[in-house]
């Protein structure tokens, strides 16, 4: 390459790189880092791929504060946008610290370096709340590709187990599935898919998942086991789960306080129905799993919230309530 388009690219990577509004570069800074590279330029060829690189569209600024030079005024992601990345990247307990490390110091280079360093003495990453399976990307990439390309996959499924002198032991199940899609939901990644011994949806949680393979096998239809056709529709199916519990889905008509309209709204949607009752109460009907996640969804809220209908999950309540008030009662 020509030692003048060169330097064009190298003026674009420098400023891109070190310099941002706190931070410019001046023609003095960038011919002594492009001596460097063992590039030799005088000060009217600076400006002159400056120019060259603002009609390609760069936003190169000018600025007098705090001393005479550029610097790039914006980039493909701006600083609060690559904070939101790192902060989800942080918070994900299904990607493992080492890789966090790695993803993060790949989001840094997104922003100037001096901005890069701001950024990281703001980041705390809770080691403890992170999985061990380095096979993660591996597995996501499996499961995208036998997504796409329909097939069945089979895996090792990794658990916990309860030991009476609390050591570290885990199960490990074979599971052959159809996968249907891939939701990241109540900070987990997880595996919407199907068993062919059951007629159901099946959630699993990808950082327990090893040793993944796609199979050259096709996968049972998703209208079989849900009442999708057509397209799996991956925002609904999300919207009726509650803490990842599969279950038949219902119409399910709730009396709530009104200090909990907000979270209602977060979890159904700003268009859910709010009807009032009286100054302090609302009804609403809603679209969600028949299951015990949905329950413990309910019972977090105390008597703030009741199932009006149907009379079954109301009695799924009321059942799950009278084994925690058995569990507190004392004993003579």
């Amino acid at each position: 390459m020509q030692k003048s388009k060169l330097k064009t690219l190298m003026i674009y990577q420098l400023l891109n790189k070190y310099s941002d509004e706190e931070h410019p570069l001046s023609t003095t800074d960038l011919i002594s880092m492009l001596e460097k590279y063992e590039i030799q330029c005088e000060r009217k060829s600076i400006y002159a791929d400056i120019d060259s690189l603002k009609e390609m569209g760069c936003d190169i600024l000018t600025t007098n504060y705090p001393k005479r030079g550029f610097f790039m005024a914006s980039r493909l992601f701006e600083l609060p946008e690559v904070r939101l990345l790192i902060d989800a990247v942080t918070s994900a307990g299904f990607i493992t610290p080492k890789k966090t490390q790695e993803l993060v110091k790949k989001l840094e280079t997104l922003v100037s370096e001096n901005q890069a360093k701001n950024l990281c003495s703001q980041v705390y990453v809770d080691t403890q709340n992170k999985c061990d399976n380095e096979e993660i990307y591996y597995t996501i990439d499996a499961l995208n590709e036998a997504i796409i390309s329909k097939k069945k996959v089979k895996f090792e499924y990794k658990r916990r187990s309860i030991d009476k002198k609390n050591k570290k032991n885990y199960t490990t199940k074979i599971h052959t599935v159809s996968p249907y899609a891939l939701i990241w939901k109540n900070d987990h990644y997880y595996l919407v898919c199907n068993n062919d011994k059951y007629d159901n949806l099946l959630n699993l949680r990808l950082d327990r998942i090893r040793k993944i393979n796609v199979l050259d096998e096709k996968i049972r239809d998703f209208s079989e086991v849900s009442e999708y056709s057509g397209a799996f529709n991956i925002s609904d199916y999300s919207a009726k789960m509650f803490n990842m519990f599969s279950g038949e889905s219902t119409k399910v008509r709730l009396l709530c306080d009104l200090e909990i309209r907000e979270e209602v709204m977060d979890r159904f949607g700003a268009n859910v129905p709010l009807n009032a009752v009286d100054t302090s109460h609302f009804e609403t009907t809603v679209d969600a799993t028949y299951s015990e996640g949905f329950v413990s969804w309910v019972m977090q809220y105390g008597d703030k919230i009741k199932v009006l209908e149907p009379t079954t999950l109301a009695d799924m309540v009321r059942n799950r309530a009278e084994k925690i008030y058995n569990l507190y009662q004392k004993k003579d």
